[in-house]
């Protein structure tokens, strides 16, 4: 119930002593774009574990299959659309680019593409289970460490930080509010949902609210220097 109720208490991304000042900074210390691309690569290596596991895709990928059933466009092709009408919806929310944004999506592919032969492909469910599980909690640290030196978020998590600032809601509450909307708006129209989908949906916002809350602490000691 403590843990419960420090996670719901998460409202905003912690400032640190290596956190950029500004999101659309060309020129960070070497200790910020280190932490970013470490948090990037935790980020990655997550997917990869939820890939792996095979009990069922991210629920924004459940959205893309939805689009892809009523369009003629593929789900890599409606996955590109989503992204860019997200990003579009950070205009209203005064959300700010970065290097990281861009980042976002080269270090995820070749993290993704590189680790997933070498991860564990379960064929007993309760492993698969597991591995979901595991794969949620390193995005929400992977995305602690990314989101903190604030070079600018990735499409989703962008909109997450956008939302908040706007309602004061926790991390928490917005995030699931995003992943499970996009679930079942896919799921209507179409799009396969398996129990890892739900696992990440409901499981992916105390994930990074764990994770900023973490990467806060270790950091604390850095930023008193």
């Amino acid at each position: 119930m403590k843990l419960f109720r420090l996670l719901f208490s998460i409202k905003k991304v912690p400032q640190v002593s290596w956190s950029s000042k500004d999101p659309f900074n060309l020129r960070p210390s070497l200790t910020t774009f280190v932490f970013l691309v470490f948090g990037l690569f935790l980020f990655g290596l997550g997917e990869s574990f939820l890939i792996a596991s095979g009990a069922g895709t991210a629920p924004w990928t459940v959205l893309a299959q939805g689009v892809s059933q009523h369009t003629i466009f593929s789900i890599g092709f409606s996955t590109f659309l989503i992204s860019v009408m997200v990003l579009l919806v950070w205009i209203p929310l005064k959300q700010k680019p970065g290097m990281g944004t861009i980042l976002n999506a080269i270090i995820l592919a070749i993290v993704i593409d590189v680790s997933l032969p070498y991860l564990p492909n379960p064929d007993n469910y309760t492993f698969k289970i597991i591995q979901v599980v595991i794969g949620v909690v390193i995005v929400g640290i992977g995305s602690g460490f990314y989101l903190v030196a604030n070079l600018g978020a990735g499409p989703r998590d962008g909109l997450m930080i956008g939302l908040q600032k706007k309602t004061n809601l926790p991390i928490v509450s917005i995030r699931t509010i995003l992943e499970t909307s996009a679930v079942a708006v896919g799921w209507l129209m179409g799009g396969v949902v398996g129990l890892g989908t739900a696992i990440f949906a409901f499981g992916i916002g105390p994930a990074v609210a764990l994770g900023l809350y973490l990467v806060g602490k270790i950091a604390k000691p850095l930023a008193k220097e």
